[in-house]
């Protein structure tokens, strides 16, 4: 099972992003705008190093905790006399293929055009769920949340000793069910025992935040436009360098790979390079990534600290 954000945690997030966002949108400050840790002249867009980097889970990482939480949630089964299928997970995007600065590779462009390299999106994940009888459903997703007299759900427990404590008034096979149910018990396991994790998201919520400064920052925004002036030469009115699809009329997968896609998405790749947006953007983003760190460095190393013991935590189940 994914995790499920904590409710405290989101609100973090959100007063953030309301924060970050009132703050300037010009180039970053000297102190930030040192040298880039890559060199967008000599590799893809894909093996661009960021500093938010080792703040983030690694698909082999991502993959660990999945498994771990799986795990978790077959033992939490077990007790109610279930045995847990296991569910089916979509494999992670193979490398070289990022879409951070849209597309940027000539060959994939010259051969796939805007679709993604080996067809179509993957299927969703196959949840075991799907087609459970009640009782076991009930045992893996909990009862549903109740209404607040006021509106809105009662959302479950943040912490899993929280969890223990709350009566959600149901059991299975003599077994009581917590909140959220096995689901939520492998989650709150791995990542919030005794305490509420910072938000899981709150990272990305940086990388987003950076990547949109970056965007807006005067050279990349005249990158941009320059971008866009150049794709006009071969008749292609666009100003969104990273999902130009819709002013292109490209509507679904096939339309994605067609001739006039590919035909647009050589002439998209030609134009990045004429007026180095891909390495602009990333120089820019690299820089207001630092100045975010260092707004946020407190946050961050208990990010830093939560994310190594999760991992660690998760090898140990595994194993």
């Amino acid at each position: 099972m994914r995790p499920r954000p904590s409710r405290p945690a989101v609100v973090l997030l959100l007063s953030t992003g309301l924060l970050l966002t009132a703050c300037s949108s010009g180039e970053p400050a000297v102190s930030a705008d040192t040298k880039p840790p890559s060199d967008p002249s000599k590799v893809s867009p894909a093996e661009l190093v960021y500093p938010l980097d080792p703040y983030k889970t690694t698909d082999e990482q991502i993959r660990g905790l999945e498994t771990a939480q799986d795990l978790l949630v077959g033992d939490c089964m077990k007790r109610f006399g279930f045995t847990y299928e296991l569910p089916v997970r979509a494999a992670p995007r193979p490398k070289g293929t990022s879409s951070r600065y849209g597309i940027t590779d000539e060959t994939r462009a010259a051969r796939h055009g805007y679709a993604r390299p080996g067809g179509s999106a993957p299927d969703p994940e196959k949840l075991p769920e799907d087609s459970m009888p009640p009782a076991e459903r009930l045992a893996l997703t909990g009862p549903p949340l109740k209404s607040k007299p006021g509106g809105g759900l009662e959302l479950p427990p943040v912490t899993l000793e929280e969890a223990r404590k709350t009566d959600s008034g149901r059991t299975v096979n003599g077994q009581k069910v917590l909140p959220g149910g096995c689901a939520r018990e492998g989650y709150l396991r791995l990542y919030a025992e005794k305490k509420e994790p910072v938000e899981l998201l709150f990272v990305f919520g940086m990388e987003g935040e950076a990547s949109t400064r970056a965007q807006q920052s005067p050279k990349v925004a005249k990158a941009v436009k320059g971008w866009s002036a150049c794709m006009a030469e071969k008749g292609y009115r666009v100003t969104d360098p990273i999902s130009p699809h819709e002013a292109l009329g490209l509507k679904s997968e096939a339309d994605f790979g067609s001739a006039k896609a590919i035909a647009a998405a050589k002439q998209d790749v030609v134009c990045k390079k004429r007026t180095d947006l891909v390495a602009l953007w990333y120089t820019a983003e690299v820089g207001f990534q630092k100045e975010l760190m260092e707004e946020h460095a407190e946050t961050l190393s208990q990010v830093k600290v939560e994310l190594d013991e999760r991992i660690k935590k998760a090898a140990s189940i595994n194993r």
